[in-house]
């Protein structure tokens, strides 16, 4: 329930393919729906799953986080539901550090990847990784993505009706995602005291050290 959010296998099919992201225990897909409803239901499934297990229950999380907060974090242990007495009681700054940076940043960030994955698809379906390449940084992709995603820039260029289509899904479910991160981080930043700053600048310092230390470690 609260484990970060795994990365899928992105491929151009996982954007447009009504069943690749389908699992076992997933929601299922009304087999009635149009081919192009589908795929929308399915891409937004992977978006939703990840938002109910650590967005929609941020309480929960944070609330399991008191108990075993001195022997430190336990990502299991945000899977017990805790006493409601807990709700507004601060945790343990170390223990919400372990958290941040090993559930919340974690899946925020996979779920930006496969946005920005499925960007690139909708920006041109041959070379999904131009965007990527395009940025070094997951920082500088966000800000490629907003660009290539922006009808009004001069670099938007569907190609067919589908990737249209695609890209007005990703603009939209970045917008969603910006809204559930503020309001996430609003609830942690009153459980966890030694929280100053905004999301966006926490997850870029996130972002920072882990490419930092990936950088350390092909060297």
């Amino acid at each position: 329930m609260s484990q970060p959010s795994n990365k899928p296998t992105l491929t151009p099919q996982f954007c447009f393919n009504e069943t690749a992201l389908r699992g076992k225990g997933g929601p299922f897909i009304n087999a009635h729906l149009a081919p192009s409803a589908n795929t929308i239901h399915s891409r937004v499934d992977f978006l939703r799953i990840s938002r109910i297990a650590i967005d929609d229950s941020i309480i929960q999380n944070l609330n399991a986080l008191i108990t075993p907060a001195r022997a430190g974090f336990d990502p299991s242990s945000t899977a017990e539901r805790q006493d409601p007495s807990l709700k507004r009681k601060p945790v343990d700054p170390e223990a919400c550090q372990g958290f941040k940076d090993n559930v919340l940043f974690q899946s925020w960030q996979t779920r930006s990847d496969v946005l920005s994955y499925c960007a690139g698809v909708a920006v041109n379906p041959e070379d999904p990784d131009l965007i990527a390449r395009e940025a070094e940084s997951a920082k500088d992709r966000e800000r490629v993505v907003d660009e290539r995603l922006d009808p009004y820039s001069g670099r938007f260029f569907p190609r067919e009706a589908r990737t249209e289509s695609l890209a007005n899904l990703i603009r939209n479910e970045r917008g969603v995602e910006g809204i559930i991160r503020a309001r996430t981080w609003g609830l942690v930043r009153e459980r966890c005291e030694d929280v100053g700053m905004g999301w966006e600048e926490a997850l870029n310092r996130w972002r920072a050290s882990q490419e930092s230390t990936q950088g350390q470690e092909s060297r």
